[in-house]
């Protein structure tokens, strides 16, 4: 399975692509999709969509898994960063994609091993579980641990389905 991960962002959205097969993983490709400041938020937005487009039909990834937005004190940025989000979720869902979400420390948790992991630490963990990939910044990264995250789960739900097929 391909996967596309995705961490969002109005200035810069990282995106990573894994091939999972079971618990074996393997990275594919990786960047981040940078959108000019100076534009209005309107066409920085689909500026983002047609990158992000394209990324997936170059890719061609089977699933997709977006991180959720964290809110911080300042609301203006809160909400330039939900309506990232949702052109992320827009352009995967827009090309026929089953997108999981998940929460950062859910993702620092299944690379780093505590939710409470910092940016250097993911990064580190990357040159670990995908030896050899060059990493095109610490939002692709992201991404790519978004992807790993979503690739242990949908592992976990298959063994679960086998062993209940097992017992049935």
């Amino acid at each position: 399975m391909i996967i596309l991960g995705l961490d969002p962002g109005l200035g810069t959205t990282g995106w990573g692509v894994i091939h999972a097969d079971g618990n074996r993983l393997s990275h594919v490709a990786n960047g981040q999709i940078r959108t000019d400041p100076s534009m209005p938020l309107p066409r920085r937005l689909s500026n983002l969509h047609a990158a992000l487009t394209d990324v997936i039909l170059a890719e061609r990834p089977d699933s997709a898994a977006v991180e959720e937005v964290l809110g911080n004190t300042n609301a203006q940025s809160t909400l330039k960063l939900g309506q990232a989000r949702g052109v992320v979720l827009l352009a995967a869902a827009g090309a026929g994609l089953a997108i999981g979400e998940y929460h950062p420390s859910t993702v620092k948790k299944a690379v780093v091993g505590t939710g409470g992991a910092e940016k250097r630490q993911i990064q580190a963990m990357m040159g670990v579980l995908l030896p050899g990939a060059r990493l095109a910044g610490p939002d692709a990264a992201d991404a790519l641990a978004v992807a790993i995250t979503h690739a242990h789960h949908l592992a976990s739900a298959e063994g679960m389905r086998r062993r209940a097929r097992v017992t049935a």
